[in-house]
């Protein structure tokens, strides 16, 4: 089940996450289907922050030096700059 979750975009993950938790809050399921739901539901939530986490690697900023040349350094999300 694990490479038909990695086939997916983030953003169809995303909606797939947000139906199972309304299917978990509102609808009666018995235990079995609440549970699978659930771990689907927790797979799902794994992988849409790894892609976060990879993308924030990946981000960069770029910043203009004084000389007017740009030069892009690594994204800081714990202490960085604002844009």
């Amino acid at each position: 089940m694990a490479k038909q979750v990695k086939e997916k975009r983030f953003e169809q993950m995303m909606g797939e996450l947000e139906q199972l938790v309304e299917t978990l809050e509102k609808d009666k399921l018995d235990l079995e289907d609440a549970i699978a739901t659930f771990e689907r539901g927790m797979e799902l939530s794994r992988e849409c922050h790894k892609r976060l986490d990879q993308a924030e690697r990946k981000v960069e900023i770029l910043r203009t030096r004084p000389n007017g040349t740009v030069k892009a350094e690594p994204f800081d999300a714990d202490g960085g700059e604002e844009c």
